[in-house]
């Protein structure tokens, strides 16, 4: 193997749990690992990163990489970590979620490349489906026993009260299932080890059971390793910015948005991050720790990570134009900056800013600047106060400086809509036409 992935793991503080002969299997030979995702969205957000980069890891280390799709396990859902019993999505949802998170995924994973260790892309549903309750009964339930599965701490709690109002017999079956999953991995793909949350340490050691009882007098080996749950330093849940989940599709959330949730992470926690959420290697980590610490307001570590995670998911063009318009807010920048971001982008950097809609006719015939700052929007308390702000050279147009006898016309409209307006250096106002 190129290099020791347990090693590697541990130092970026990416192992939770671990199977005893887990690290030894994985220096021995090159091995196939999967990794499950279940489709609650067509999507996936940045709390899938680090599955995701678990899978790069494995094959950066020789090893054989499989990313399973829940389409089977995703019509029951899984109950842990969970207080309540999710809500049953239909088939044509389902098959939506899969098709979209298969499109994720294959933008990190190069499946069926030829490589010898190529990583495989799989869906649970292909071997579920014509599995009847019957026989999944006589030849997966008779081999686990109920009290083994309630013995898990994601059973337990829900059955004891501590989490939710009972578990469902649908629920109950979910590591049954899962454990299935392992097994005809096992069988099909010769797949030794899963990986997971640490919250799924009670369903991966399900399924590292139910390949030996399933394979009994034959030599079998299967492993289980889980990483930790991320956290935020100040305890907030990780993954979330106020306008909700971050997801890595673009059209969900915007590159720039995307690039942000980075930059404004804590020292804390990008001294965490940068470990987990990128391939530098350790040196490199520990040289911009060093700067970092060294001069905290340059926030070294936090831009690095920014760059190296947002390249990661989007490309280094997108990371480009994230940091024109960041530019924007906070540097010097002129009207055709702004007339060259994408609609939602602008939107998104100005987000919050307070606007008044003016009717395009009015833009059309030229808009006077009074009635751009007063009469027209009370983005300025009064007309006066209007003309002073421009008699001080305060005003600016789209971040270029005008005199008092300027006139907005559909020139100045950014995505044809849109004229920014900016009293001083930080006041911004926002022109909408209708």
């Amino acid at each position: 193997m190129t290099k020791n992935l347990v090693e590697e793991l541990r130092w970026r503080g990416m192992i939770h749990d671990i199977m005893p002969g887990t690290e030894e299997q994985l220096q021995k030979e090159m091995t196939a690992a999967y990794i499950g995702f279940d489709p609650t969205s067509d999507s996936l957000h940045i709390g899938s990163l680090v599955p995701i980069i678990l899978l790069v890891h494995i094959e950066k280390a020789g090893h054989k990489p499989i990313a399973l799709v829940g389409g089977a396990t995703g019509m029951i859902g899984d109950p842990s970590g969970k207080s309540d019993e999710r809500n049953l999505l239909n088939e044509e949802t389902l098959a939506n979620n899969v098709a979209g998170i298969k499109n994720t995924l294959a933008r990190f994973l190069n499946f069926d490349n030829g490589k010898d260790n190529s990583p495989i892309l799989v869906n649970n549903y292909d071997w579920m489906k014509a599995f009847s309750f019957i026989d999944f009964a006589r030849d997966v339930g008779k081999r686990i026993t109920v009290n083994y599965m309630m013995a898990k701490d994601s059973v337990k709690k829900r059955i004891s009260g501590e989490s939710g109002g009972g578990m469902s017999f649908t629920e109950f079956t979910y590591q049954l299932i899962q454990g299935y999953d392992f097994y005809h991995l096992h069988k099909t793909h010769n797949c030794k080890l899963q990986m997971g949350g640490s919250d799924q340490w009670g369903n991966i050691t399900t399924g590292t059971e139910l390949v030996r009882r399933m394979n009994v007098g034959k030599e079998v080996s299967a492993f289980a390793a889980t990483c930790p749950l991320i956290t935020k330093a100040d305890g907030s849940k990780f993954g979330k910015s106020e306008g909700g989940n971050v997801w890595l599709d673009a059209d969900k959330t915007s590159v720039y948005k995307f690039y942000q949730f980075w930059l404004n992470t804590s020292d804390e926690d990008a001294e965490k991050y940068i470990k987990i959420f990128t391939f530098l290697d350790k040196n490199t980590i520990d040289t911009l720790i060093t700067e970092h610490n060294t001069a905290p307001h340059q926030r070294i570590l936090q831009k690095r990570l920014a760059e190296e995670v947002t390249v990661f998911v989007h490309s280094k063009e997108a990371l480009e134009n994230a940091i024109k318009a960041s530019n924007i807010l906070f540097g010097k920048s002129t009207a055709e900056d702004l007339k060259s971001l994408e609609e939602q982008t602008f939107l998104d950097v100005f987000d919050g800013v307070p606007q008044a809609n003016v009717s395009i006719d009015e833009i059309n015939n030229g808009l006077d600047m009074i009635g751009a700052l007063a009469a027209k929007t009370g983005f300025l308390k009064s007309n006066g106060d209007a003309r002073r702000a421009l008699k001080e050279n305060s005003i600016s147009v789209n971040k270029e400086k005008i005199k008092e006898d300027y006139t907005i016309t559909e020139k100045d409209l950014i995505a044809n809509k849109y004229v920014l307006l900016q009293r001083g250096k930080k006041n911004y106002f926002l022109l909408k036409t209708e």
